[in-house]
């Protein structure tokens, strides 16, 4: 019995833990959900709930899909470098989502969990855009389950209504500077990151809002 139920915990066939929560980190039904949101005493990855103020979602925004791009570009790469600050980073998610549970969330997976730990203690004292930082263990571990697979293509159907996590994605020339930058920041490091309490990190060069 208890292998069973070990093998289908945060699984839709578990009648006690929410699979929403377990696969995405955040569920709609909130405190009110039916089943029990497993906050992780360890993990890889942290969350930070409604951090990116989307200006497409404003509804006096003039911006045009140019200046979007680089508005969220700016953000994303100034996230990056200063989540770099704990540790290394493996992936950096931003949604896309316009409901309530998802809108704004930026989950970030660093290598080691301590990294992750430490970068979860700091940011709780810390402020972004002249607004508190939120941040909490995640049970996420993988993005493949937690985003939308049919936001791609003809996209899907429900939108930013989406559940799943629909994944806003920088500019591809900020994604090849990012990789190389942070390549080259671990190759000068040249030992294990988590023997360094504090070293340089990537600099943004976008201007920051």
């Amino acid at each position: 019995m208890a292998n069973f139920l070990a093998s289908i915990f945060g699984t839709e066939l578990d009648k006690v833990n929410c699979s929403f929560y377990f696969k995405i980190g955040a569920c709609r039904h909130g405190d009110r959900c039916s089943r029990k949101h497993v906050k992780p005493s360890y993990s890889q990855t942290i969350l930070m709930p409604n951090l990116y103020q989307n200006p497409a979602y404003d509804p006096k925004n003039r911006m045009n899909p140019s200046q979007l791009q680089n508005h969220f570009d700016a953000f994303y790469e100034d996230i990056w470098c200063e989540l770099c600050k704990y540790g290394e980073l493996e992936e950096l998610v931003v949604c896309d989502n316009n409901n309530d549970h998802l809108i704004g969330n930026v989950y970030a997976r660093f290598k080691y969990e301590d990294s992750a730990s430490a970068a979860c203690e700091q940011l709780n004292s810390r402020w972004y855009a002249a607004r508190p930082i939120y941040c909490e263990l995640s049970p996420v571990t993988d993005f493949r389950e937690a985003c939308c697979r049919l936001n791609s293509g003809e996209g899907c159907v429900r939108g930013g209504f989406c559940n799943f996590i629909h994944r806003k994605n920088p500019s591809d020339e900020l994604d090849r500077e990012l990789t190389l930058s942070t390549k080259k920041w671990l190759k000068m490091r040249g030992r294990d990151e988590r023997s360094v309490s504090r070293s340089p990190t990537p600099e943004p060069t976008r201007r920051r809002f």
